[in-house]
């Protein structure tokens, strides 16, 4: 186990399509954040950003880019790129920093301005990028992927399309309840089964959305939160960023790479979870102590896989979780009380802090109607392209 550090404050910019730039989302995500932890932007001893790389150059230098439009203070500076898990690696790089005695306080902020669709690579030719070569030698866009998910679970499983569309119709009831997501109406399964056909088995209302938005959490150790007053913060006891290991027998996002196993041994069981398995073992706990999850439901199917990942359940077990309510609110351990990526879309940088921001709220206790009663300990989950893992575990 490695120390705490407390989170002090947690904002959001709502998620949608509002035709502005990042920058702005992630300022107003960052204030927000200042303002919870009581906290002036002068007192912030290094700001952490998580890149934006299609929002051009600002976006490669993203720390910066948030610190210049916060106002230049002379606090340190980092940014951080990890695809989808970018986020959850700028609140590890922010940890390291506390924990090392180089900053007392962090900023940590992401924001995105997404393009309409789904995501595809920059122009040119990168034989050397798995992310261009899947596009161009397989034509394989990620709902592709969301869709071979989908018909493995069937196949192995017996998964079925209306098991899927019941993940959407909790999601987007819990959305209702959140005023930071995009889509707050509720879905009927009937209503799902009617949607176009994306990537067969699933429809337009099993994939998530690209989205705008923004989010940011303030750090720090926990000698400075208590001279602040704040004798029980919400801590972040685990950040789990581990990479695959090979062979990778499971169909995944591109992950293109050479035989390691003269190096280490082969992999006791899929990558999603050993990036659980990895948090769990850092905070010394296990599922059983969890009082709730934030997953990463990039598709239906894709939620009732990390159900798995997480230890929530066995293996295939998944779609019995759910039919037994036991995800839902109310339930032993509920998943996406924010709505999840179903009701607020893909914000690349922002979602893993986004998911941060959640468990903070539901371990305060001030979640409102969407409140997990007596929560104490809850895990994010969520994973990057080219091999980043991502999660994060906070207590109260």
């Amino acid at each position: 186990m490695t120390g705490e550090v407390a989170v002090l404050g947690a904002g959001m910019h709502p998620w949608g399509k509002w035709g502005r730039g990042f920058v702005e989302y992630g300022v107003v995500a960052a204030r927000a954040a200042l303002d919870d932890a009581r906290l002036e932007w002068r007192e912030v001893g290094s700001i952490v950003g998580a890149d934006t790389v299609r929002g051009g150059y600002p976006g490669h230098v993203a720390g910066a880019t948030f610190a210049k439009a916060l106002g230049w203070q002379g606090a340190r500076v980092a940014s951080v790129y990890a695809a989808c898990a970018s986020g959850a690696q700028a609140i590890d790089a922010a940890r390291a920093q506390i924990l090392s005695g180089l900053a007392e306080v962090v900023l940590v902020v992401g924001a995105d301005a997404a393009p309409k669709g789904f995501f595809r690579p920059a122009g040119g030719d990168r034989p050397d990028d798995p992310d261009w070569l899947r596009f161009r030698a397989l034509g394989a866009t990620n709902p592709a992927y969301f869709g071979l998910y989908a018909r493995r679970r069937m196949a192995l499983y017996g998964d079925t399309t209306e098991d899927f569309a019941q993940v959407k119709v909790k999601n987007a009831a819990l959305g209702t309840l959140n005023p930071y997501a995009r889509y707050r109406k509720r879905v009927s399964a009937e209503e799902v089964a009617a949607s176009a056909v994306v990537a067969d088995p699933l429809r337009l209302l099993d994939i998530c959305a690209t989205s705008d938005g923004g989010a940011a959490v303030v750090l720090s150790s926990m000698e400075f939160a208590r001279r602040r007053g704040v004798a029980e913060p919400v801590r972040i006891r685990a950040v789990s960023t581990v990479t695959p290991r090979y062979p990778n027998t499971v169909l995944d996002l591109p992950d293109i790479a050479t035989d390691s196993a003269v190096a280490v041994e082969p992999p006791t069981g899929p990558f999603r979870a050993s990036i659980a398995r990895s948090a769990y073992e850092e905070a010394g706990i296990g599922p059983e102590d969890l009082s709730l999850a934030e997953v990463y439901d990039l598709s239906t199917a894709l939620e009732l896989q990390w159900y798995e990942d997480l230890g929530l359940c066995a293996e295939g077990d998944g779609v019995k979780l759910l039919r037994e309510g036991a995800t839902a609110l109310g339930g032993r351990i509920p998943v996406n009380t924010s709505g999840g990526l179903a009701s607020f879309g893909e914000a690349v940088p922002a979602q893993a802090i986004a998911q941060v921001c959640e468990l903070t709220w539901q371990l305060r206790g001030v979640a409102g109607d969407r409140q997990v009663e007596g929560a104490r300990v809850g895990i994010t989950a969520n994973q990057g392209l080219f091999g980043h893992g991502s999660a994060v575990v906070a207590v109260r």
